[in-house]
């Protein structure tokens, strides 16, 4: 389909592209069979402009947007899945955040090294009884002096061993569920800062997955981003634009898996007749497309609503929803058209199968994506038509 890109973006899907195929590429399957981060990609990421695509360029960004974004992490998913975590966490939540929430001074000290890739950014919010009820967070933060001093534990965090600037969400109000939340800049030589268990995964294998431990850490007050109680608006905020990286992340992935279903499908015969040329096969591949299709309007629409600054939270909701759910259906009938070898890790299908799977979980479940929805539209319906 024509999606009327702009002489830029194509120049910029472009070079996401190429990155894709020679860099990446070139590393992208030996680094999820060992799981190993590949921390040189990241590097060129950054020379490249990728890791700040939504920062203004007074900090070293290349002010993008939400589009542009999507456009790239789509791209680099179609090669590494794993790489295209980082990114999207990277720009969509900590850049998002701090350029949104910090002080001055903050975005100056941060924003930076952030943009260049000198340093990757974290996100810490899941906690062992807090996943999709961000209101149950018990991570705690007590002021003392000019510090903070935070004690508890944050689970499946992306890149959390790599990164060196963490945004972690922390009680301080433990009477108030929804409005005693605060949001705070870590780094990861503050002291009582430790990681934990490095999480062994079924897929992603090259985005390490960690917890991280906080025993009296000590964070300086000007690490606060916003203020006390502006914790939930912050994480809910950043989950907004972090779906639209993962619901891209679905984009790249399903394209992979269709790429890979042609490819295999025009190759392979049975009965003396290539695979694609059956009814059965050709009909996958129509309802893969569509899927895929379909999906791409979704992200799109989102990111460019996004850009405009408008509220997008149904729009990223049904986005992520719909696109993650549509790209494990379209690996698996990908995985389907390939056979008995496609359960092998001979072929990228395999690897594509395990690392889809994810999608609809993190950065809010498919339960969560519908909950939100339903809620957005029931506001709409009732302002529209009230009792």
């Amino acid at each position: 389909m024509n999606y009327q890109l702009s002489e830029e973006e194509r120049m910029l899907q472009k070079t996401a592209e190429d990155f894709a195929n020679k860099s990446l590429a070139a590393v992208a399957v030996e680094s999820n069979e060992r799981g190993e981060f590949q921390e040189d990609i990241y590097k060129q990421l950054g020379e490249l402009g990728f890791l700040g695509m939504t920062l203004p360029e007074k900090y070293g960004g290349v002010d993008f947007g939400n589009f542009c974004l999507a456009l790239s992490i789509e791209q680099i998913s179609r090669v590494c899945a794993s790489t295209a975590v980082a990114i999207s966490v990277h720009n969509s939540l900590v850049n998002w955040v701090i350029l949104n929430f910090g002080s001055d001074e903050i975005r100056e000290k941060y924003l930076p090294m952030l943009a260049s890739g000198e340093t990757l950014g974290a996100y810490a919010l899941t906690e062992s009884n807090a996943g999709s009820d961000i209101g149950s967070i018990q991570t705690s933060a007590v002021r003392k002096g000019d510090n903070y001093i935070l004690n508890g534990s944050k689970l499946f965090v992306s890149t959390g061993d790599k990164a060196g600037v963490v945004i972690v969400f922390a009680r301080t109000d433990p009477e108030n569920r929804n409005q005693g939340l605060a949001a705070f800049i870590v780094e990861p030589d503050f002291p009582g800062f430790s990681i934990g268990k490095v999480e062994k995964k079924m897929g992603l294998k090259a985005s390490s997955t960690v917890e991280l431990v906080f025993e009296d850490c000590v964070v300086p007050v000007a690490n606060l981003l916003a203020e006390e109680g502006k914790g939930m608006e912050i994480a809910l905020g950043g989950l907004d634009g972090g779906r639209i990286g993962i619901a891209s992340q679905a984009l790249g992935i399903s394209q992979a898996a269709l790429d890979e279903a042609i490819r295999f499908a025009r190759e392979r015969k049975q009965f003396g007749t290539r695979i694609i040329d059956f009814q059965s096969t050709r009909w996958k591949i129509a309802d893969m497309v569509t899927k895929l299709e379909a999906s791409r309007l979704l992200v799109y629409a989102a990111a460019k609503s996004r850009d405009r600054g408008e509220v997008t939270t149904k729009l990223t909701s049904m986005a992520k929803l719909f696109s993650t759910r549509a790209a494990n259906e379209i690996v698996n009938d990908s995985l389907q058209i390939h056979g008995g070898v496609g359960y092998t890790s001979e072929f990228l299908i395999e690897r594509l199968y395990r690392d889809v799977r994810a999608l609809e979980i993190y950065e809010g479940t498919s339960e969560i994506q519908k909950m939100v929805i339903s809620r957005e539209i029931i506001k709409e319906y009732d302002r529209i038509f009230p009792e």
